[in-house]
């Protein structure tokens, strides 16, 4: 795992930016696996920024869903699918045909499930996953002891991911009970995994995930398993990291030629 110290969210989303126009020049059909709430804004409006200015062209990328809210309409404003739309497709200047995401309307939620993971296999599988962390540490929604393996499937919110969430809704109580999350296990399958974290909130599920035990309490600590990952944290973020000086010379040390 690779650990990247930033000073500001800006910073952060400017640095994952041009490793996916890196991406994007190797392989211009990439699938790029997208994450929803505030933290990744800043990776998406630099993204469109160098789209805008001709530095990358995004016109073959595709875009797959990391989770969706269980029993909010298609059209709902605060629907994953209408975020991502709103936020990368739209401002990308993507086609709509080239988003995948799971069904949180479906009848049958579990053949929904199953469906999705299997798109995204037949899709040749997701190229670059942003992933953002929860105060707990949760990863999609795979929430503290959700399996290690598990696949994309149906999960019910804790309080605590519930009123973190209420901030994109009138009420607390308008936020569902359940979501459709890809698993850890589908996630892991991912190329190369980028975490953003930001702000002295996520300092603590930072240090668990990077510096602590693989365990299923935490579940963004599943990234240690994985052959290419990297977590990007601003300096609030980092601030109980251990090895946080050993983190910050190891990057400045790094090759030119190598993004993250």
């Amino acid at each position: 795992m690779e650990v990247v110290i930033v000073q500001d969210a800006a910073e952060g989303g400017a640095l994952i930016a041009d490793s996916i126009a890196a991406l994007l020049r190797r392989k211009p059909d990439a699938l790029l696996g997208v994450a929803t709430g505030s933290t990744p804004l800043p990776v998406y409006q630099a993204l469109a920024d160098r789209v805008r200015s001709g530095a990358v062209d995004v016109s073959a990328a595709r875009i797959a869903q990391l989770d969706e809210y269980v029993g909010l309409p298609a059209g709902h404003p605060e629907s994953y699918r209408s975020v991502v739309l709103r936020e990368v497709v739209e401002p990308l200047g993507l086609d709509p045909s080239a988003f995948l995401g799971p069904d949180g309307t479906a009848t049958d939620i579990q053949a929904a499930c199953e469906a999705y993971d299997r798109a995204l296999a037949e899709a040749g599988g997701v190229d670059l996953q942003l992933l953002g962390i929860g105060t707990d540490g949760h990863i999609g929604f795979n929430e503290p002891c959700s399996s290690l393996a598990s696949r994309t499937r149906i999960k019910t919110l804790t309080r605590q991911t519930r009123e973190d969430n209420a901030r994109f809704f009138a009420t607390p109580d308008e936020v569902p009970h359940h979501v459709i999350t890809q698993g850890i296990g589908t996630i892991l399958e991912a190329r190369h995994l980028i975490l953003l974290a930001t702000g002295e909130g996520k300092a603590d599920a930072v240090a668990q995930a990077v510096e602590g035990p693989v365990a299923a309490l935490v579940p963004a600590s599943a990234l240690q398993l994985h052959p290419h990952a990297t977590v990007v944290a601003d300096e609030a973020a980092a601030s109980r990291l251990k090895l946080a000086d050993y983190f910050r010379a190891t990057y400045a040390s790094k090759p030119d030629w190598q993004s993250i």
